[in-house]
């Protein structure tokens, strides 16, 4: 099953649900897994952990083996209703700190406390002082935390919080403090996932001339649709750094995913290949495959024989979508709070007349950073 949150009012990840349908006709067309069918159930979880726990009894009701590839802010809900159910959790988007504390959870990239890690250090190279926007709720007060460690890390200063509503429909008050003495020097960093535009929008309308602070973000709340949206090259994000967990839409190692997009979903506009959760999707699903292949070709796939399976997994490549996977002892960071993390790299981007580019070669490893962030916690 691929759950994640559909037409609510604060973030929605429609192309999560449409990638695992892709995958479905993808794997089954090209010979399955070992010959058997991928079946794929998705569910609605909008942004309610009532509605999530119902995903989860469905997917129990269905004897699903695996939630694979989703999104929720649910933490608590969703992890206490697979606990009972006894169902693994592989490759969710790594929003709530839950995923990286269930032992049925499998996470394959660093969520959202390294993406803030990562950014901080990236803003420490750049900014004199930080101002950060980002929702007012008990996942958003996590978000100075991973961040100011960053910076500090870096020598500078904690970041200015500015926590708002997830929501809203304009930003001008808030947008208005971020900015501050408006320096070049200083930057802003703007995590509300869907309303980041919003609050962009709001930043641009303050005065005659655009803010001279440098605007940042992380995957997720900035992505290449966002730039396109907001003029490409002539776009207020031009020249803005950004934190991902994995390459850019424009790397060839997606392009597998992008030819079984154009082939399977070829009309499905859910799909946006520079989507995070798209491509969180994708590799989830991708590991999900190669761990049921490497099954012996007598087992019975079920729950418990999968989570035994990912318990086992050790060196599983993606092809370079992130570094390679496993959750075995061996594989876990022993990060404070986070551990089932396995994965504490990221890579940095910047917008480069219109287009989101990697600074640098390859991935950035943030444990040491995320550590103490999560031992200060």
């Amino acid at each position: 099953m691929t759950w994640a949150p559909e037409d609510t009012g604060s973030t929605n990840m429609p192309g999560m649900v449409a990638m695992a349908q892709a995958f479905e006709h993808y794997v089954n067309d090209t010979g399955g897994l070992n010959g058997r069918k991928l079946k794929v159930l998705t569910c609605n979880e909008r942004n309610d952990s009532i509605a999530v726990s119902q995903c989860a009894q469905q997917a129990a009701d269905n004897h699903a083996v695996a939630v694979v590839g989703s999104y929720s802010q649910q933490g608590g809900a969703f992890t206490a209703a697979l606990a009972s159910t006894d169902i693994p959790y592989l490759g969710g988007y790594g929003i709530t700190q839950d995923e990286f504390e269930s032992p049925l959870s499998y996470p394959i990239n660093g969520g959202l406390p390294a993406l803030l890690a990562g950014s901080g250090s990236q803003l420490s190279k750049l900014c004199k002082k930080v101002s950060l926007v980002r929702p007012d709720t008990i996942t958003g007060d996590q978000f100075p935390i991973f961040l100011d460690q960053g910076l500090t890390a870096g020598g500078r200063p904690a970041a200015r919080d500015l926590p708002t509503q997830d929501d809203a429909t304009d930003y001008t008050d808030v947008a208005q403090q971020a900015v501050g003495d408006n320096k070049a020097s200083n930057c802003v960093s703007a995590v509300l996932g869907d309303h980041t535009s919003t609050f962009f929008d709001s930043l641009r309308r303050l005065g005659e001339k655009p803010p001279k602070v440098r605007l940042s973000s992380v995957i997720g709340s900035v992505q290449q649709s966002l730039v396109d949206a907001t003029g490409g090259p002539n776009s207020p994000l031009e020249n803005a750094v950004v934190t991902d967990w994995y390459p850019p839409a424009s790397d060839p190692k997606w392009d597998e995913m992008k030819a079984a997009v154009n082939k399977y979903a070829f009309s499905d506009d859910r799909i946006d290949v520079a989507d995070p959760g798209v491509q969180t999707t994708w590799i989830a699903y991708t590991v999900f495959s190669k761990v049921v292949r490497a099954m012996d070709k007598g087992t019975a796939v079920t729950a418990e024989t999968v989570q035994r399976a990912l318990d086992h997994t050790t060196k599983l490549s993606t092809g370079g979508l992130t570094p390679d996977l496993g959750w075995t002892d061996t594989d876990l960071l022993d990060i404070p709070d986070h551990a089932r993390l396995v994965d504490s790299k990221v890579t940095y981007q910047v917008v480069k007349d219109g287009k989101l580019v990697q600074v640098g070669t390859g991935f950035v490893d943030v444990a040491a950073t995320m550590r103490k962030a999560s031992s200060f916690h």
